[in-house]
């Protein structure tokens, strides 16, 4: 696990999107596992401002995301799709063809998405790179506490945790969905690479259990510790709470330097 320390957010959604577009830029048809939420969103910000100056492409991108409500329609201003157009793929040359979400369509059972889901990454070759978030109660996607750290992509029921904290995007009135799907933890741990960011005092004890705990379906984002490939790429305020802090800082300072002088290493 690559645990990199960045003074702010800013920095973490710039060092985030220097890491995407140097994967477009070697790799013409990256397939990239993408996430929603505050902080991927400043990344995509870069990554449009990135593309509208011409240094990079996303035509042959195609993109799987984590997660989508269940039973809000593609165009409700809530849905994940949603979000995905107003934050980066209506403002890039990717085609809507190869952007994928997790979506019941009218008529088909939800646990029917899943399967059709897993068969379709596998059918674009895998997942090259999977973006995540985490939330505060340690969760990635919408893999709650206690899900199966071999689980893959089914119908989750949402914690009152996550509810409150979503609330906000739900005004008076509307119907907050309890149900998402949501790609499984063994799914995510299939990707070539993963990257996971996070900023904000907030999310320290997150990211703290994730980094440093043990292994527990009670932080999903702890399995990330068995991927031989995780970028951990973190603010002051979310490593506020890591016992080895001085270590990371360290170990990506050593890090930077080889990768200035051109040197090439495995740093799993």
């Amino acid at each position: 696990m690559d645990v990199r320390i960045v003074a702010s957010a800013a920095e973490v959604a710039r060092e985030g999107a220097a890491k995407v577009a140097g994967l477009l830029n070697r790799l013409d048809d990256t397939v990239l596992g993408l996430a929603t939420g505050e902080t991927p969103r400043a990344m995509y910000r870069e990554l449009v401002l990135a593309f509208e100056r011409k240094e990079l492409s996303f035509a042959g991108v195609t993109s799987f995301n984590l997660d989508e409500y269940l039973g809000l329609e593609p165009g409700s201003p809530q849905s994940y799709r949603s979000y995905m157009q107003r934050e980066l793929f209506d403002h890039v040359d990717i085609d809507p063809l190869n952007t994928f979400l997790p979506f019941c369509e009218a008529g088909q059972h939800p646990d029917e998405v899943g399967p059709a889901y897993e068969a379709e990454i596998r059918r674009r070759g895998g997942i090259d790179l999977q973006i995540l978030g985490i939330g505060r109660n340690g969760h990635i996607g919408f893999n709650e506490p206690a899900s199966s750290l071999g689980s893959r992509t089914r119908v989750k029921t949402l914690t009152r945790e996550t509810l409150a904290s979503n609330r906000r995007y739900f005004g008076p009135g509307e119907t907050q969905p309890e149900l998402a799907i949501t790609m499984g933890v063994a799914t995510i741990l299939d990707a070539q690479e993963i990257l996971l960011l996070a900023t904000g005092e907030s999310k320290a004890d997150a990211v703290r259990a994730a980094v440093e705990g043990p292994v527990a379906a009670m932080c999903p984002a702890s399995a990330l510790q068995l991927h031989r490939r995780v970028t951990v790429l973190v603010d002051d305020a979310a490593a506020s709470k890591l016992e080895l802090a001085d270590y990371f800082r360290w170990v990506d300072e050593q890090n930077r330097r080889l990768e200035s002088e051109g040197v090439e290493w495995n740093r799993s």
